[in-house]
């Protein structure tokens, strides 16, 4: 890579999220906590939506993408965090730092992509419920998503390729937890003025990629169930569309925070890669478990089915 021949720097130091050991030991615990929470959250919803023939709609089949995604995009930056918070020493390699980079833009990206074809579909759902299983083929699902993937992995390609043409001469220190871009361009001693340029560029055309589609498939929504006279039938578009809402507003706002505002390395900056990278993943499985029924009925048919099968595994055991 063109790094390579001009770069001094083998490596980074991240200056983490405190210096004091004894916040570093509570932090650590907190971040486990949140950590497994999102594993065991996450990987419950898929196991859920696999198991309950009720669930093979499209909104689950979206939600089971986002849920395999949040499951990736936690563990590229958290169990680095993790392992930094016990150690004196937290640095990364060059090739680490670029890898973390490419893979949180993926992992990120693909998700923002993931959220806007599910505000389509909620979109279809409401503004055309006749339409829906036409409409929502599996076909075109499978495509959503695939294109969701190979968008945000080209996306990434030009982020990557922005950071390994930057000259990191003696600055070492990145004042923060994890890498990314925003971080790096200060630590540069060459000229990145045409870097920052595309780099707002490239983010601003994904942030309206796909934000874009969420406002105007929300604005269709909300336009048809003014036009509802049951009042019944306003609150089952409401309860339809507001878990999906919450999750949208969580992610996006936090990353157009970290992405569009100036790095100062300030305590915003660390708050705000937190709520998007680590405690939005944690969130959506109990945001979309605890407004939607048929989720809450499917975990207790499967929970009901594992304890069947356990007692009668028990009972062949004693017999």
């Amino acid at each position: 890579m063109a790094w390579r021949n001009h770069s001094t720097v083998t490596e980074f130091i991240l200056f983490g999220l405190s210096a004091d050991p004894h916040i570093e030991t509570l932090l650590f615990v907190l971040f486990l906590g949140i950590y497994l929470l999102t594993m065991m959250g996450n990987l419950m919803l898929l196991l859920v939506i696999r198991a309950d023939s009720h669930l093979h709609t499209p909104m689950y089949f979206f939600l089971s993408n986002l849920s395999f995604l949040d499951l990736c995009f936690s563990s590229v930056t958290v169990p680095k965090l993790l392992k930094d918070l016990l150690s004196e020493k937290k640095t990364i390699s060059v090739e680490g730092c670029l890898t973390q980079v490419f893979f949180v833009f993926v992992t990120a990206g693909t998700e923002a992509f993931l959220l806007s074809a599910m505000a389509y579909d909620r979109y279809v759902a409401i503004c055309h419920p006749l339409l829906y299983g036409q409409i929502m083929s599996n076909e075109l699902c499978v495509k959503l998503v695939l294109v969701s993937w190979g968008l945000a992995s080209l996306h990434s390609v030009v982020i990557v390729l922005l950071a390994a043409n930057l000259d990191f001469c003696e600055a070492q220190t990145i004042h923060h937890y994890t890498c990314e871009l925003p971080s790096l361009f200060p630590l540069s001693c060459s000229d990145i003025s045409i870097n920052i340029d595309i780099f707002i560029c490239s983010i601003l055309l994904h942030g309206l990629g796909t934000s874009l589609p969420v406002f105007f498939s929300y604005a269709c929504i909300v336009s048809t169930v003014l036009t509802m006279s049951s009042t019944m039938g306003r609150s089952k578009a409401f309860n339809t569309c507001s878990s999906h809402l919450i999750a949208v507003m969580l992610f996006f706002g936090s990353g157009l925070v970290r992405y569009l505002m100036p790095t100062s390395g300030s305590s915003l900056d660390l708050l705000s890669s937190l709520q998007y990278s680590a405690v939005t993943p944690m969130l959506n499985p109990l945001i979309y478990s605890l407004k939607k029924k048929l989720v809450k009925a499917a975990v207790k048919r499967t929970l009901g089915k594992c304890l069947h099968n356990f007692r009668l595994t028990n009972k062949d055991r004693e017999g």
